[in-house]
Order: structure tokens, then sequence, then C-alpha cells
């Protein structure tokens, strides 16, 4: 019965660790990424569309608009390259960030 019980304990006291420890590596892995985006060479902030499409070519696809429901809420793009995503406020690069593979791909 003492087995048990020890057994229960430590399970109980790891389970409530995981949290704490998840951020850690999450925020660990954020800052790998954005160390490796800083030396690509991506679309910078305040590029036009013209001028990423002339500099990188047409994007593979083009997501839906989001927002641009009033001049506080610009229409935002996205076009998506084999490595990174562009993001556009109105006509002009916003961020560009690298794709990384979702929680559920495999």
């Amino acid at each position: 019965m003492n087995r048990i019980a020890t057994s229960l304990i430590t399970a109980t006291l790891a389970l409530a660790a995981a949290p704490l420890l998840l951020p850690a590596a999450h925020a660990e892995s954020l800052r790998v990424k954005v160390h490796q985006e800083q030396h690509m060479n991506l679309p910078r902030r305040g590029m036009t569309m013209a001028q990423v499409k002339r500099e990188f070519g047409a994007p593979l696809k083009v997501l839906p608009t989001r927002g641009g429901g009033s001049k506080y809420q610009p229409p935002i793009h996205r076009w998506e390259y084999a490595d990174y995503i562009v993001y556009f406020a109105n006509d002009y690069v916003v961020h560009s960030v690298l794709r990384t593979p979702g929680p559920h791909s495999l």
C-alpha cells in the first residue's frame, strides 16, 4: 500500500509540474525560430506587394484576406511561400515568419 501511495504522489507532482515546464520549452523554440528568421533573406517590413513579388517571386498560395472592417482594422493579406509566410497590412509588409509544422502535422 505504501508503494502505491508513493507512486500516486509522484505522478501527481509530475502532472502538477508539467505546465510549469512546457512554457519554458515553448519560449526557447520561439527564440530559436526568431534567431533563424533574422539570418534569412525574408521580405522586410515596409516593402510593398509589388516589391515582394519582384524580389521573391509570386507566392505559392494567396490566403483569404482577413479584417478590413474599419480604418482601424486594415485588411491583412497573407502570402505563402515554400519556407515562410508574408503578412501585409493594406499593401505593405508587416511581418514575415518561417513556416513551421503545426502540432497535428506528422
